[in-house]
């Protein structure tokens, strides 16, 4: 049975592999080929593969061979690489290889942050910017940048750099397969801790609409209600061990006790929380504009 389901298996991927489109009934195997109860022994993968395909067509490694299959399965916009070492490297199966594309190649540092935990609109309300990186070695680095004020040349306003994540009917699958599977076998926990740092920005639709207009987020399933439930589930019940964005995580929180941002914050929450508010403001203004004309005027003219 093993063997069939792996002939199979290796079959699906050689079709997709040349360019044929996949029929409708057939648009969900890629994701059941990525479910944790579906794997197959990277070994026996292997050994099908030698004596089957790499035998007439001796043209890459298994692990190239299947990326093809990665991308349907990737979270993220940025195309997922398997290069180097990993194309020759003994994963444990399909799955394994897909974490495997997410992993650092450099160690980071864990602990869990101590400082306040805000969300994307808290932080957008106290200055903060959200950006794509571009050229992160690392698929799912974040990074906090200051880049100086175009208006104000002595004040510097803090972005976070983060990989634009594609949300979309088998995203929540993904996520928690990775993160079974990081829990399960000895992986360290980059995607577990990058969707606790999803979790920690987004709190509401209002959090996924702001990421959505700083292209961070990519929203497929196109209601930001569902996309923000789908985050906040996805770590339910899952035991904290490591967390790799703590130095971003104190960055955002000493930015956001800033003198400054404080005041923002709480003039955006004070006058600006509602469209109304913003044009009453401007309303007030106009008004008091043309008392001040009409005064001038007045006493010009006597």
């Amino acid at each position: 049975m093993v063997v069939t389901d792996a002939c199979f298996i290796l079959e699906f991927i050689h079709d997709i592999s040349a360019g044929s489109t996949l029929p409708l009934q057939d648009q969900y195997i890629p994701y059941d080929l990525v479910l944790l109860e579906n794997q197959i022994p990277f070994f026996v993968l292997t050994g099908i593969y030698e004596c089957v395909i790499y035998k007439f067509e001796k043209t890459q490694p298994l692990a190239e061979f299947i990326q093809p299959l990665l991308k349907y399965a990737n979270l993220f916009k940025r195309k997922l690489k398997v290069c180097g070492s990993s194309l020759y490297a003994n994963h444990d199966h399909i799955l394994g290889l897909l974490n495997h594309c997410y992993q650092s190649k450099n160690d980071i540092s864990s602990a869990f942050p101590s400082s306040t935990i805000h969300s994307a609109v808290e932080l957008d309300r106290a200055g903060v910017n959200f950006m794509p990186n571009q050229d992160a070695k690392w698929p799912m680095a974040m990074e906090v940048k200051f880049i100086r004020s175009r208006l104000f040349w002595f004040l510097f306003k803090p972005t976070l750099t983060m990989p634009t994540l594609r949300i979309n009917d088998f995203t929540e699958l993904v996520f928690k397969n990775l993160i079974a599977y990081e829990q399960s076998y000895r992986a360290n926990p980059y995607v577990t801790s990058y969707a606790r740092a999803m979790n920690m920005l987004i709190d509401t639709d209002e959090d996924i609409a702001k990421l959505v207009r700083a292209k961070v987020i990519i929203n497929h399933i196109g209601i930001n209600e569902e996309a923000a439930n789908m985050i906040n589930w996805i770590c339910k019940e899952v035991v904290p061990e490591h967390f790799y964005y703590t130095r971003q995580w104190e960055e955002l929180d000493s930015h956001f006790k800033g003198y400054w941002p404080r005041k923002i914050v709480k003039l955006k929450r004070t006058y600006f929380h509602s469209p109304w508010s913003i044009i009453a403001l401007f309303a007030g203004i106009v008004l008091f504009v043309l008392a001040m004309l009409q005064t001038i005027f007045t006493i010009m003219s006597s």
